[in-house]
């Protein structure tokens, strides 16, 4: 299926300007404090918070001290209390926040009918690793603390935020702690090297951020770190308990490498993922509704996912919410 005029308008357009203003902001706090408030602009210009969403702020803690910060997202369609989405958001580690996902965030909560609460986990480079993976687990402990079974617990993200989610179940999977219900993914990062996106980009350049540019943008979180180290060149070892996941990558970026290594990971380790390669579309397409149609059909393809494997969980022998 070719992608719509309207998208490929906006990957022609973004292409002409913003990778070569990516490669002239500085690797310095300055430069990431420029580029935070250039993607908060770009965001809220291509998205919109539907009508009839509530957002309530988070500031809180785990019994063992760990904070929580973050914010509930509920559209008014919202009556199930028992599911959560744990939203995490993307951008290298050091970008954006829950503010700058509210809308996309509340279209999945509107299209699933299903409340998010979305972690602001600490960013780089005032807080190196582990501090967001932290600040993710601590999240999702604090979920089910409250009350919230973790079969009945969802994981969504994007970029940055799908190598988080990795970790987490990654970390569950090591210690037999039990997994959330289903994954969503959003042109997930999984080589933080940037190895998979340099050798996709031979093939296709990005229209919105090189490889190196990346790179520089991550290394700000990876700085001093054991890049072999088991949380941040991610496995999945073969066996391991893992819930149903969905990844989304666009055709035209350059972490759709990414996206199909995913996929291969998940599968090689005994897990299913339906892997979705939208033709034509950029790097987290489905934050900008406001200017292509194929936001909002990514967004419901992936309530679609959501529901449907909540609905088989609760439909088997329930083995997964006694583990």
């Amino acid at each position: 299926m070719r992608s719509s005029l309207r998208s490929r308008a906006l990957v022609t357009s973004t292409a002409l300007w913003l990778p070569p203003l990516a490669e002239r902001v500085p690797a310095t706090p300055q430069g990431v404090r420029f580029t935070r408030r250039l993607v908060a602009t770009t965001m809220r210009l291509g998205g919109r918070v539907p009508a009839g969403t509530q957002v309530d702020r988070v500031r809180t803690a785990t019994d063992d001290g760990s904070p929580v910060r973050g914010e509930w997202v509920r559209h008014r369609r919202v009556t199930d209390t028992r599911r959560v989405i744990l939203y995490v958001h993307g951008s290298a580690f050091a970008i954006c926040s829950a503010a700058t996902h509210r809308a996309l965030v509340a279209r999945l909560s509107k299209a699933s009918g299903i409340a998010a609460f979305s972690v602001d986990y600490r960013l780089a480079p005032e807080h190196l690793f582990p501090a967001a993976a932290d600040d993710v687990a601590a999240a999702y402990r604090w979920l089910i603390a409250t009350g919230h079974e973790p079969a009945d617990i969802v994981l969504a993200g994007d970029s940055a935020g799908g190598h988080l989610i990795l970790d987490l179940l990654a970390c569950n999977a090591r210690e037999n702690a039990p997994q959330p219900g289903a994954v969503m993914m959003m042109s997930p990062l999984f080589d933080l090297t940037l190895a998979l996106a340099a050798e996709r980009e031979r093939v296709r350049r990005d229209p919105m951020i090189s490889a190196n540019a990346a790179a520089r943008l991550v290394g700000h979180y990876t700085r001093g770190a054991d890049h072999d180290g088991p949380r941040l060149r991610l496995d999945l070892a073969k066996g391991s308990v893992l819930p149903p996941m969905l990844v989304q990558a666009g055709g035209a970026e350059m972490l759709s490498a990414d996206a199909r290594k995913v996929a291969e990971v998940v599968t090689a380790a005994g897990g299913r993922c339906e892997l979705q390669i939208w033709p034509g579309q950029m790097h987290v397409f489905q934050a900008f509704d406001r200017l292509i149609p194929e936001a909002d059909r990514a967004v419901a393809a992936a309530a679609v996912f959501l529901t449907s494997a909540l609905r088989r969980d609760h439909s088997t022998t329930g083995h997964r919410r006694s583990a």
